[in-house]
């Protein structure tokens, strides 16, 4: 194979399935990887060169920033499916304005979210109770990536053309460069310069700008599969309208996901400053041991996409069951690996002995549920790619609304006592494995009735 060839989309509608849902996997995983080195090194430098409650100050401005892009999510995972649909139906010019409708839809979106997000930022760390000491810190890492928000949202979506294309290696080159210079600049601009937690949010909107740009240069090449035209960036309803029917349900389940957290942050803010950073160590590790479940299931959604459009409904039903049990095994891999070297990997983030022994513990808890987990994304991703996601979204609220909230201040609640007045903390990550496996069985439950086989867009 060529060195060229890897640059090229991957047909998933010929050979095997398994072969082509791993090739297209790894670089997902491993831009993933990249992606969360983000945040990790956000983490890491303010948690060494400016404190504890400085590394708990980025932690907590984390929910309100994901509920701020659901737009993104929404149109990313539209663009996935419908550029897939297309592709695999070798229709072109469809195909050229479905892209040219995210172009545009990306543009409104970034705008909007530039002008709600500076607004809202300090009235919602009020209302969740964040303590005066981290409160301000908060809200300068939240005002700066929402100005420079457009970067990280063209990035996303113009990734998830990409992988509809079957394209993740590309993805992955330009992330892998954007993610050495968001490092880099965080050094300067923490270590050197003293920005602080500031200084983390301006390293970050830079380098997601670059790998912005990187994405749109290689889409703008792709002239052998599709054209992009100043005509094809003109609103369209029918694609607009495509666009926001498959999307928004994954915005909308990213939206209830993220104001779960956030009501849930409350919960963990009474606390107090030590659990805060604890979870925030937890988290950061917690977003690297879940990158097998996304890549997997985001594989699932271009090979269910592409081989949808090509009628061949014969080749989703395998993929999807040998796609599974391999993500499984990767899943079981990494919790052995946590729990044998969980503490080495706390000790990254802080120095603090409790505050390592808290993390480690927290994530004790969890590590069952991340098998269940693999369940969750790779047969949500089927229906996805399908064109159903609308069944992944309502399971988003049974579990994050309906369950998660109730049950962690429950659990709290009923763990007082006059040593523990805050309850026991530790619930909260029960409540929380409680809500994975239940929405692991949930999941097979849908996906074996079948009702996702009859929403593709292309018919």
């Amino acid at each position: 194979m060529k060195i060229a060839d890897l640059f090229k989309p991957i047909d998933m509608t010929e050979g095997s399935p398994v072969r082509n849902i791993i090739a297209f996997t790894v670089p997902m995983l491993l831009g993933n990887i990249a992606q969360q080195l983000y945040n990790t090194a956000d983490s890491i430098i303010v948690g060494r060169f400016v404190g504890d409650n400085a590394l708990a100050a980025v932690g907590s401005a984390g929910p309100i920033l994901n509920l701020m892009i659901v737009l993104f999510v929404g149109i990313s995972v539209g663009a996935s499916i419908m550029v897939a649909q297309y592709f695999g139906a070798r229709q072109r010019d469809e195909l050229s304005r479905s892209i040219g409708a995210c172009i545009t839809l990306t543009a409104l979106a970034s705008l909007f979210i530039m002008l709600v997000g500076t607004v809202v930022a300090m009235p919602l760390l009020r209302l969740l109770n964040t303590p005066e000491s981290i409160i301000f810190w908060c809200r300068d890492y939240l005002v700066i990536l929402f100005v420079g928000v457009a970067g990280s949202g063209y990035y996303n979506i113009l990734g998830g053309v990409l992988r509809g294309l079957g394209d993740s290696v590309s993805a992955l080159i330009y992330l892998l460069i954007a993610t050495f210079l968001n490092i880099v600049l965080d050094y300067v601009f923490v270590a050197f310069l003293g920005l602080g937690v500031a200084g983390v949010a301006l390293a970050t909107i830079i380098a997601q700008l670059i790998s912005a740009v990187l994405t749109f240069r290689k889409l703008a090449s792709m002239t052998d599969i599709f054209d992009l035209k100043p005509e094809y960036l003109k609103p369209d309803h029918k694609y607009f309208g495509s666009l926001i029917r498959l999307g928004l349900p994954s915005g909308v389940t990213q939206a209830i996901f993220s104001m779960s957290m956030i009501v849930v942050q409350s919960l963990t803010n009474s606390f107090g400053e030590l659990f805060i950073a604890a979870n925030v160590i937890v988290m950061r590790i917690d977003g690297f041991v879940m990158l097998p479940a996304f890549s997997f299931g985001t594989a699932m959604t271009t090979f269910a996409g592409q081989n949808i459009g090509a009628g061949r409904m014969d080749r989703v039903l395998k993929g999807a069951k040998q796609g599974t049990f391999v993500a499984m095994g990767v899943s079981t891999i990494l919790t052995v690996l946590i729990l044998l070297f969980g503490k080495v990997l706390m000790g990254i983030f802080t120095n603090t002995g409790e505050l390592i022994d808290l993390s480690y513990h927290m994530m004790q808890i969890l590590v069952v549920g991340y098998i269940a987990m693999e369940v969750t994304q790779c047969l949500s991703g089927i229906m996805r790619g399908a064109g159903d996601t609308v069944t992944p979204m309502w399971i988003s609220v049974i579990t994050s609304i309906a369950l998660r909230i109730p049950l962690a201040y429950i659990l709290v609640g009923i763990t007082r006592t006059p040593v523990l007045p805050q309850g026991n903390c530790a619930m909260m990550y029960v409540s929380l494995l409680t809500t994975w496996l239940i929405g692991a069985l949930i999941t097979f439950i849908m996906y074996r009735l079948g009702r996702w086989k009859n929403k593709a867009v292309i018919r």
